[in-house]
């Protein structure tokens, strides 16, 4: 078929895959042509129901600040078209929110089975509406709307060219919308100086603070049209907000309305609202933006039910008066206009505050003023530091409303500050203990100060963080803390604090700064004065010091190791007044030195004192054997090696001294103190130390004199019993050989002669050990090393006190040798119990195991039993316990755990028999490798727990 034109001419006929180009082309030129939204959205459905076969077409704008979908038209399978024209508001999860969000589309197979789907399940189900596609409009990634479209087939396949088509047409349609909400938006642009001039014009001729704030609220209200606009007051006493004015409330004038007071909200509810403020800062809460912290934003507007919220503050003399607050229950977006007219309302609001009450304020400035003038006469009166300061606390505590008036002050010596005078309600209790040192930051905001420092909370507060528990426990909530010598370090404070959180004006500030510097010139007097008692009070010290000897043993302690050294360290650092004293200490012949602690005040001052010093590479301890006094070191001067165990980050001074008795005497100490790098050490301290430090070494010489004297006495006496048990068993073993060898007579046989034979070799063996003992351990015992299997050295132990056993008629059991550790031990316990075998001086072990065997033998019952319970500790060590039923004194078991005397010259039950064996035998165990521990039972029964060495064999 052809089709022809006016002249006559023919043309081919439109191919079938032109049509929608060409219809496309047709309805965007319609929408680029029109102006009014609805003719474009008509067009628009139009073509859609033209070009696709759909029984439902809806096409709905977004409403960004509702967070809506307002329905612009669309096709319908009834003539009710109004459910098209409906706005729907977006809930969350549901499928239409998700196409807005996302912004992609979005395909459902039957809607009426979508739970998502809101009221179009409902409606598709009504109306058999199944496949359903839902696709957005979109501008600028700005969603502008959406189109649905829904047929009564199922499934939502839509052709690629019919999807380009429609999202070309939507996209365009978004255009357009988006082009005319800007237009939109210009128009309604709000100018606010005009309002605010005639504002201004209102309040200037209104006479009552009400009426003004009335009026504000008025204006603020008519240009922004929030839900509602409030004017909020601060209290400082409380630390509250409450609503004096608002558009939807009557007049709330505290004086007036005493009656019905307006709700409060408390700082600690609109916390950072609050701070915001205080600084002057507007904030604002709208369409999922805000000028707070997200979290704190929703609990915001949680407090006052509202979505949006926008607040500026009235200030006066940097005071925080209140804030004026519009605030509406949907979303929404602040306009900078909006956002200026607010602000300049809540400045017209700090300009005629003042006024309402310009009396008072004037009256209350008289007032400070001569309040400051009586505590500077009071201070230059009395002569009475104390009288003073009564004076000064009950005037400041009663204008400022406190409960407590605090004066602090560094103690050097304690490194912390002490309350030198106090104020406190009756039903409070006082500071009995000293406030710690600040920190660093703290300490340099104190010293750089020019003004009072406020902390309205402590508990959100991060300043004063030391200080902040104890502060807490004495039912302080609020503070002020002045620096009382501006410009030098914090070392006097002057502190006020109230029972409950609460602000502080300027004005309070600037009256405290005055009173504190006043206080500080009489403070540093009192100094003055103290310090000159202290220097005459020197003397005294030092004579106490001198009565050190009398306290190295206490009555019923035995002396501590080191007691004399660390109790000398004390009493030469409080002379000295310096926070780290400690001794370098090693003996004659020593190659290292120990470090022994007297005093160490806290981490600054920390001391590795674990470390062991190399006496000749020390240099510390060179330095000073090489002086005759004392000598003074920098810590920059000390080498990294010393460093590494003085590692304190407070110190920055050592000062070090020999131990020294004689010309003769080798030093066997050195005394070293630390202080900060600003210490001054005087002179009468220097003088009044040495004197001590000389005592020190008279008093520690004597002392080592003694424990050599005892320590050999000790040896002595496990020498004496070794040798006594290994002779009486050498005299048992001989008399029992020859008495065989006498019983056997003159050999006859060869079985005789065999048994004659072996005899004497027995007693060889005995003759030869005992001259090894003779030769070997004349003055001091020598260690062997042997292994024996335990099942071996139990039966030889067991055979020396068999007589004893037989006589006694007691029975002896033996457990556990062949148990593992644990349940769960990884290694295996040998499956022969008699190769479990111990490593060491199996001689000594053997005699120990005897006397506690006979021990227990000797205290246990006739008739009765001992046990004896092996069990293996680790892979080191096995354990022998025994146990027996017999009777101990609590006294000599106390003793025995103890392990030594108090008095060297004191009678002492340890001192016969047995009970001096067994302390012989903890001793030795010791020095073999073992352990011995003898303790009661909760049965009773007395327990004797020898832990020995394992050969290596065993592991």
């Amino acid at each position: 078929m052809f089709i022809k034109n006016q002249m006559g001419q023919s043309y081919k006929p439109i191919a079938a895959a032109e049509q929608p180009i060409l219809a496309l082309g047709r309805v965007l030129q319609s929408l680029r042509e029109e102006d009014d939204v609805d003719v474009l959205i008509e067009t628009a459905i139009a073509y859609i129901k033209q070009e696709f076969n759909y029984n439902l077409v809806w096409i709905a704008s977004y409403d960004r600040l509702k967070h809506a979908l307002l329905g612009r038209g669309g096709i319908a399978p009834s003539r009710d078209l109004s459910f098209l024209r409906k706005r729907l508001v977006l809930q969350p999860g549901d499928l239409l929110e998700q196409v807005v969000i996302q912004q992609s589309p979005l395909g459902v197979a039957d809607i009426r089975n979508e739970k998502r789907a809101g009221e179009w399940r409902e409606f598709g189900t009504k109306f058999n509406i199944q496949g359903t596609i839902m696709l957005p409009m979109r501008y600028k990634d700005r969603c502008m709307g959406l189109l649905l479209l829904g047929s009564e087939r199922w499934g939502y396949l839509l052709p690629e060219d019919a999807k380009a088509r429609l999202m070309i047409i939507l996209g365009e349609l978004a255009a357009i919308l988006y082009q005319k909400e800007i237009d939109l938006q210009h128009k309604q642009i709000k100018r606010p100086d005009e309002p605010l001039l005639k504002l201004l014009e209102n309040v200037r001729n209104l006479t009552s603070l009400e009426e003004r704030l009335k009026a504000v609220v008025k204006a603020t209200h008519d240009f922004v049209s929030p839900s509602r606009t409030n004017v909020y007051w601060f209290e400082r006493q409380g630390r509250y907000f409450w609503c004096r004015m608002g558009n939807q409330l009557v007049h709330l004038g505290r004086d007036n309305n005493r009656e019905q007071p307006a709700a409060g909200m408390t700082v600690q509810e609109l916390n950072d609202l609050y701070y915001a403020l205080s600084v002057n800062q507007i904030v604002w809460v709208g369409d999922a933006r805000s000028s707070l912290k997200g979290q704190f934003t929703a609990k915001l507007l949680e407090r006052l039910r509202v979505r949006s919220l926008l607040a500026a503050p009235i200030i006066w003399q940097k005071d925080l008066l209140g804030f004026v607050a519009v605030e509406d229950y949907e979303p929404r977006i602040w306009t900078d206009a909006e956002k200026n007219f607010v602000q300049g309302a809540a400045g017209f609001i700090s300009l005629v505050a003042p006024n309402d009450n310009i009396e008072d304020t004037v009256k209350q400035i008289q007032e400070d003023s001569q309040l400051t003038s009586e505590v500077a006469q009071s201070i230059y009166t009395h002569q009475d530091l104390k009288e003073t300061l009564r004076t000064c606390a009950a005037r400041v505590t009663n204008r400022l409303n406190a409960s407590r008036f605090l004066l602090l002050h560094y103690d050097h010596d304690l490194n912390n500050y002490q309350v030198i005078y106090q104020t406190q309600p009756h039903n409070r209790r006082s500071f009995n203990s000293g406030f710690s040192l600040l920190t660093e930051t703290d300490r340099q905001m104190l010293k750089s100060a020019k003004t009072t420092v406020a902390v309205e909370n402590i508990e959100e507060d991060l300043r004063f963080f030391n200080w902040r528990s104890l502060l807490l426990e004495n039912g302080v909530r609020s503070l002020l803390i002045c620096n009382c010598a501006q410009g030098h370090k914090g070392e006097t404070l002057l502190i006020v604090t109230h029972a409950s959180p609460r602000s502080w004006t300027n004005q309070e500030k600037e009256l405290l700064w005055v009173v504190s510097q006043q206080i500080g010139v009489v403070v540093r007097q009192w100094r003055l004065q103290t310090n000159n008692e202290q220097q005459q009070q020197v003397l005294h010290s030092i004579e106490q010091s001198l009565n050190i000897v009398k306290g190295t043993e206490s009555e019923n302690n035995e002396p501590k190791q080191h007691h004399l050294e660390s109790k000398a360290l004390e009493q030469i650092a409080s002379v000295l007044n310096c926070p780290l004293a400690l001794l370098l200490s090693w003996s004659d012949g020593d190659s290292t030195a120990e470090i022994i602690p007297g005093v160490i005040v806290d981490s600054k001052f920390d001391v590795l004192i674990t470390a062991k010093l190399l006496v000749q590479y020390e240099a510390l301890i060179q330095w000073a054997l090489s002086e005759k006094g004392y000598l003074c070191v920098s810590i920059d001067q000390i080498p990294a090696e010393t460093r590494r165990w003085l590692k304190g980050s407070g110190i920055g001074q050592v000062l070090i001294i020999a131990l020294r008795t004689g010309v003769d005497h080798q030093p066997t100490g050195v005394v070293l103190l630390a202080d900060h790098r600003e210490r001054h050490w005087s002179q009468y301290s220097l003088n009044a130390g040495e004197i001590l430090i000389n005592q020190l070494a008279w008093l520690r010489r004597q002392q080592q004199i003694n424990q050599r004297l005892k320590s050999t006495t000790q040896k002595l006496r496990q020498l004496n019993w070794y040798k006594h048990r290994r002779l009486e068993e050498i005299q048992r073993t001989t008399t029992s050989l020859l008495g065989q060898i006498h019983d056997l007579g003159i050999p006859s046989n060869d079985l005789t002669q065999t048994r004659y034979q072996l005899l004497l070799r027995q007693l060889d063996h005995t003759a030869t050990s005992m001259t090894a003992m003779v030769k070997q351990e004349q003055w001091q015992l020598y260690i062997g090393w042997e292994t024996m299997p335990i099942a071996t050295l139990l039966k030889r132990s067991l055979e020396r006190v068999d007589c004893l056993v037989k006589q006694q008629k007691l029975w002896v059991g033996v457990h556990g040798l062949a148990q593992p550790l644990t349940e769960k031990e990884a290694v295996p316990a040998p499956s022969n119990p008699s190769l479990m075998a111990i490593a060491g001086d199996i001689i000594k072990f053997e005699l120990i195991l005897h006397e506690l065997l006979l021990a227990a033998c000797h205290r246990s019952p006739n008739n009765n039993r001992v046990d004896i319970w092996c069990r293996r500790l680790n892979e080191r060590f096995l354990e022998v316990s025994i146990t027996d039923n017999g009777t101990i004194e609590p006294q000599l078991l106390t003793e025995l755990q103890q392990k030594t005397h108090q008095d060297i010259l004191a009678i002492s039950r340890l001192e016969k028999s047995p009970i001096l064996n067994l302390l012989i035998c903890q001793h030795l165990m010791q020095q073999l490798g073992g352990e011995l521990d003898i303790y009661q039972l909760p049965d009773h029964r007395v327990a004797s727990r020898l832990v020995l060495p394992l050969a290596e064999g065993n592991s």
